[in-house]
């Protein structure tokens, strides 16, 4: 397999690509791969997450491919996602007081009650497909639950990071499930300028404003609507929050923060929870361990997120010389960090590929590192306890019931459908 397998998307059809992974980690670990140089040791994705002064999010955006335009690349620079210091910091800071300690710990009671409802509803028949039919709506109803989402319209949501996330799988790229008889009327309003797919099946980019018109359009509506009738929700907290120099979250920002949360908040954890099952139902011995011992699950959803590493990648754009692991590194060049790498790195995990839920808690990256750690790590961690918990007492001991498909990406370690099967 040649190195420039670990950019084709078609590579994770079949999975992530680990025995070269850990070749190019052993013999360079700092590799040029087309327009990119790939890092893949953890020390050295570390090093670059946390100095954002030498490798910046803002200078190129954050993925692979570089925008199409001058005008998209300032579109996708305004996003949280993208901001260096000290604009990301103030950003930040307000959403991170919107989470208040109450506002979390309503969401922690009904995630954990949402968790043993999907569940029962599927205890009964005796299989399911894993991702579709229990893991998809748990993140689902989260994210309506922190931005006031009504109930009717949050599988928009699903649409919407489907084809953000997907665009490289020809089925998640057009994903259009919802109908406008559904929704509510401000659902309607975005449903009437969603995209349709162009002859050829192609779709706007979705990185674009101009790709995903009926996100910001809800998004839009629902900021005006959370600024005039605040809730109890998250979102209506940030959207009334004042910070110390009188300065409040903008109609922009906010749409921006929709996007980030209602796409990568969604898909993330979409995929890192039926990426937790895979790996317990190819590791039984170690599933059975926590049906015996269930003060071993916290660490067992450390251990997934190592694993299994839904984001399997992030782009920087070094803004000066440097040199990582002796490779000189010049001003304005691509700089990729591999998460599915660096969670593999035998320096920091011994015995890496194999699935131990009793593992002492590591430094795993899944969630990132530095100013851009994962602002929704404790939340997505409530997630997984709670469906894990949920699938445990409720369904026993699960098994395979079918062949997994897996997402064609080389972004998201994604799965499509997991079938699984209980007594």
């Amino acid at each position: 397999m040649s190195n420039a397998a670990i950019a084709d998307p078609d590579t994770y059809l079949m999975g992530v690509p680990h025995e070269l992974l850990a070749r190019l980690r052993g013999e360079t670990p700092v590799t040029r791969i087309g327009d990119f140089w790939a890092v893949f040791r953890h020390a050295d994705v570390r090093q670059v997450l946390r100095t954002p002064a030498v490798f910046s999010s803002q200078a190129g955006g954050t993925q692979i491919r570089d925008p199409a335009t001058t005008a998209d690349l300032r579109y996708v620079r305004r996003m949280m996602l993208n901001l260096d210091p000290p604009e990301h910091g103030r950003l930040r800071g307000l959403l991170a007081k919107a989470f208040t300690p109450r506002a979390i710990g309503l969401l922690t009671e009904r995630i954990e009650g949402w968790a043993r409802d999907l569940v029962a509803a599927v205890a009964e028949r005796g299989e399911c497909d894993f991702a579709t039919d229990v893991a998809a709506d748990l993140p689902l109803l989260t994210l309506a639950e922190v931005f006031g989402v009504p109930e009717r319209d949050r599988r928009l949501m699903f649409d919407w990071s489907n084809r953000v996330i997907g665009y490289q799988d020809a089925e998640y790229a057009v994903s259009a499930t919802v109908r406008t008889e559904e929704v509510t009327d401000l659902a309607r309003a975005a449903l009437a300028v969603r995209p349709s797919p162009g002859p050829g099946g192609e779709m706007p980019d979705p990185r674009t404003r101009a790709g995903m018109p009926d996100l910001y359009a809800y998004a839009n509506a629902l900021g005006e609507h959370k600024r005039a009738h605040p809730g109890d929700d998250v979102m209506s907290n940030l959207m009334h929050h004042v910070d110390d120099e009188g300065g409040r979250v903008s109609i922009e920002e906010f749409e921006n923060l929709f996007w980030l949360f209602s796409v990568a908040g969604n898909e993330t954890l979409r995929n890192g929870l039926p990426g937790g099952m895979a790996a317990l139902l190819a590791n039984p011995g170690q599933y059975r361990r926590l049906l015996d011992d269930r003060s071993l699950l916290p660490g067992a959803v450390e251990e997934m997120l190592r694993w299994w590493t839904p984001v399997m990648h992030f782009r920087r754009t070094a803004v000066q010389d440097t040199r990582l692991s002796g490779v000189d590194i010049k001003a304005g060049d691509k700089v990729v960090v591999w998460f599915s790498s660096a969670n593999r790195d035998e320096e920091v995990f011994p015995d890496p590929d194999t699935f131990d839920v009793t593992r002492a808690p590591g430094e795993h990256l899944a969630f990132g590192h530095g100013p851009h750690f994962c602002l929704g790590a404790s939340l997505a961690r409530v997630q997984m306890r709670a469906l894990f918990t949920a699938v445990l007492d409720q369904l026993g001991e699960v098994r395979p019931a079918g062949e997994p498909r897996r997402l064609r990406s080389n972004f998201q370690n994604g799965l499509k459908s997991l079938p699984i099967r209980w007594d």
